[in-house]
């Protein structure tokens, strides 16, 4: 009995101690006035891409598990009690999407459609999986920037991009012209959006000039200064952005750069220039109302954090970038700082997603959580 009694003290004493280490990690993040921030789900696998169904079911991808679940929020209190197992025995499942009712997720090389996803999750029934079905396979199987975001535009077609599988290269979007680029799938058939693209990893649409607006990540090893990652858009389908041969704005590539007088294509500058390594991953226009005014119609960033730096670590928060009302560039400003303390980081933001109630999602898949933003009005 005496050592039952220890063992149970231990226990709890354990559980304060995560339970503290949860708190003071939540109240490290800052947030402008009038914003709060909460835990909306946590104990998740690197939870990555996220969506929404009709019915309020959040779906998330996975970078390093093999799931998709999905979350459910029953009493609306900003929490989400119930985790839902939809597919597994995935690839890295990192990009999810709802589209007219219907739930698509990527693997590596596939992606894969389940159709009236709300009819599985709202039935009594659920001690089978969903029927899946392939909607898109033979995609690249390489896994270095191999993770497939999704999206669907207002074309309803779905938008998938694909990096290349290194730092710094040339031969591997030679031989296949899918590598760096972002594309649309189009009757059956892929079809070039944007190429000279690294790697992105985030991609959404204005609510209202409709153009294409994506993140990419500046390639590695030119200094802790140099490249920046970027923000592009979309001005004309099939536009070249530049990689490998020039980065940011007026990086010429040390490797490739001579070989630019060859290149036919027009190359497009970004608009914004986000910093050097500071890995922009999603990327989300605010279109809601719960918001103030300013947030309307620009975006949101995740900035996933630096890996290689040697002086001093950059990103791993979430900015805002203001545009003007042509979609044109006007500022960018931190909107949720914390995650890095002293050079050491807890947390990495990855996708920001607005919820049909107006407020934010942002995955981390370092924590291993779903944070939820709101507006105190």
């Amino acid at each position: 009995m005496h050592i039952n009694k220890k063992r149970n003290y231990l226990l709890i004493f354990l559980i304060g101690i995560i339970l503290n280490l949860h708190s003071t990690n939540i109240d490290s993040l800052d947030v402008p006035q009038g914003f709060e921030i909460s835990i909306y789900a946590d104990n998740l696998e690197s939870p990555r891409q996220i969506t929404e169904t009709d019915k309020g079911f959040i779906i998330v991808g996975s970078k390093n598990g093999k799931n998709v679940n999905a979350l459910f929020d029953s009493n609306k209190d900003g929490v989400a009690e119930k985790k839902i197992l939809i597919a597994q025995g995935l690839q890295n499942p990192t990009g999810v999407v709802v589209h007219k009712g219907d739930l698509y997720f990527s693997e590596i090389d596939t992606v894969w459609l389940i159709r009236d996803i709300d009819q599985w999750l709202t039935s009594n029934n659920r001690d089978d999986l969903p029927k899946k079905e392939i909607y898109i396979s033979g995609l690249p199987s390489e896994t270095w920037h191999g993770y497939k975001y999704l999206g669907f535009g207002p074309d309803d077609n779905l938008y998938i991009p694909i990096g290349v599988p290194c730092n710094i290269c040339l031969e591997p979007q030679t031989k296949d012209k899918r590598f760096a680029a972002i594309h649309k799938y189009k009757n059956g058939q892929l079809v070039t959006v944007a190429s000279g693209v690294r790697n992105s990893v985030g991609f959404d649409w204005h609510p209202k000039n409709k153009k294409l607006y994506f993140s990419d990540n500046g390639r590695d090893w030119l200094g802790d200064n140099s490249p920046s990652c970027e923000l592009n858009v979309v001005e004309k389908e099939g536009s070249f952005f530049g990689y490998p041969y020039k980065h940011a704005k007026n990086i010429i590539d040390p490797e490739f750069g001579n070989l630019i007088s060859n290149i036919d294509d027009e190359f497009v500058d970004p608009i914004a220039e986000l910093g050097p390594h500071v890995a922009p991953l999603g990327i989300a226009f605010y279109d809601k109302n719960e918001f103030p005014e300013k947030y309307k119609n620009s975006l949101f960033i995740a900035l996933h954090g630096s890996w290689n730096k040697y002086n001093g670590k950059s990103g791993y928060k979430v900015i805002f970038v203001k545009l003007d009302s042509n979609g044109d560039f006007l500022s960018q400003e931190d909107f949720i700082t914390g995650w890095l303390q002293n050079e050491k980081d807890w947390g990495r933001p990855v996708a920001p997603f607005i919820m049909s109630d107006g407020s934010m999602l942002i995955s981390d898949d370092k924590y291993d959580a779903i944070y939820r933003v709101k507006y105190k009005s």
